[in-house]
Formats: structure tokens, sequence, C-alpha cells
């Protein structure tokens, strides 16, 4: 399980718990056209790893100095943030294995597909794109990202992500921190629909409707089981694995 930082690790992290399956995050800085930077011309992350978009470089011309220049500054949010994060434990290898790249939920989805194309640079074999919420629609327009995409609710009336959470503010490194040590002290998780008084506050959740919690919530497993595309049909529980494949 890849959680997004920041808001993408405490989702993550209950997940993980539901399939005890290792939990990490993938530390990811978009590179951003200069003049519009939520089109994304390509991606940064943890080892040197880099994805550009040659296509999206050209239409938007966007020269060689001004490239490298938005790469260098992003280069060094994710060195900053990695740093930060793997105080106690190295990145969990991706070579050969699944990878449950994790968000809040998606907007205009850019940095969930630089996230994958970063988790496929490392070597994963297969790339999960799950999240709580998204427009429907999405997986016309984020088509390619991932090999699979998975999602609890597409509501109709989708503005910002923030609306279906009760409590959608933001996630603090100390938090993000705190999800990995208790992913990584098995003995000491609590159940999956149990939260700890060691817990960082919670954000709040979608019920199994898709509406916003009455009160902040940690997302529900069982409608993260529940999960279904943009269209509506029945998508595999993210508890299934492709043989041979560990997540």
């Amino acid at each position: 399980m890849l959680g997004l930082p920041r808001g993408g690790v405490p989702v993550a992290l209950e997940v993980a718990r539901a399939l005890s399956a290792p939990l990490d995050v993938i530390v990811v800085r978009k590179l951003g056209v200069p003049f519009q930077p939520e089109l994304g011309m390509g991606a940064v992350g943890e080892d040197g790893v880099r994805v550009i978009n040659r296509e999206v470089v050209r239409l938007a011309r966007v020269p060689a100095d001004e490239l490298a220049a938005v790469q260098a500054r992003e280069r060094a949010q994710v060195n900053a943030r990695a740093a930060r994060y793997r105080v106690r434990r190295p990145r969990e290898p991706l070579a050969g294995r699944t990878a449950v790249v994790v968000d809040d939920g998606i907007a205009t989805g850019s940095t969930a597909r630089a996230a994958c194309q970063v988790a496929r640079a490392h070597g994963a074999a297969r790339v999960v794109l799950a999240v709580p919420v998204a427009p429907r629609g999405w997986g016309e327009w984020i088509a390619g990202a991932a090999d699979e995409l998975v999602c609890v609710d597409t509501p109709r009336d989708f503005y910002a992500i923030g609306q279906f959470y009760a409590d959608f503010s933001q996630t603090t490194d100390d938090e993000v921190i705190a999800c990995l040590d208790r992913a990584a002290a098995p003995a000491s998780r609590p159940p999956a629909a149990t939260a700890s008084a060691a817990d960082p506050p919670d954000r709040g959740c979608l019920d199994a409707a898709g509406q916003a919690a009455s009160r902040p919530a940690r997302p529900s497993v069982p409608a993260l089981r529940q999960g279904r595309s943009a269209a509506g049909r029945g998508l595999p529980a993210l508890g299934m694995r492709p043989p041979g494949r560990r997540a």
C-alpha cells in the first residue's frame, strides 16, 4: 500500500490494516508546465526516478532550461520530504510487486497519475489506483495511469474532495510518520474497525452511500470492498491479488 502524502496516508493505513499489507508512502512531485502548473509534463520521485511526458513538453513549448528548473525545484521537495519520512525505515521495494496507490480522492488526478508513473518506474509489476471518491467519468480521463482503478463512490454533484469529508483539515508530516510507525508494528495494531486512542485526529470519511459522515471517522472497510468504477460496474475488492504477486 502506497499512500500519497499527506492526505492519502491515513486512508492507506486503513486499507493496509484491512488487508494485512505493508504500508509505505510514495513521495512524488508533479512537474507542472510553468504557465499551467496543473498540467503535468512529468514527475520526479525518490532514488532519482524521473518520468517526462515529451509530448506535453513539445506541445507546451517548454524550453530545456525551464524544464530543468522545474525539475530541480520539485526534486528538492521530494528529497526533503523523503528524508523526514525515511528516518526510521527504508523505502519499500516495489520490483515485481503489485503497488496499490491510495489517495484521499481524485480532483484533477494529475498527482495520482504521476504517483502511478513513478511506482511503475520503481519496478512495480502491476499498479492499482484506489480512492474513496472521484468525479463521474474519472476512469475515462485517467485511463492508462494504472492497470486497475478502484473507487468507492462517484457522486453526481462533485465540486471538491473536501465536500465528502466531515473534517478535511490538513494532515501533518507528524501524522504521516505516526501512520507509518503504527503500520510497522503489527502487534500494536488495533482491529481495522477500531480506532486507537493514540491515532492522530481523524479526517472524516465517506459513509457507504458516499455522503459526508456526521462525525469524523475513518474510511469504512466494508465500503472500500464495495468499490466500483465510474460506470458503476463491479470491481474486485482491494483484497484480490494476481496469483503469485505480493501486495
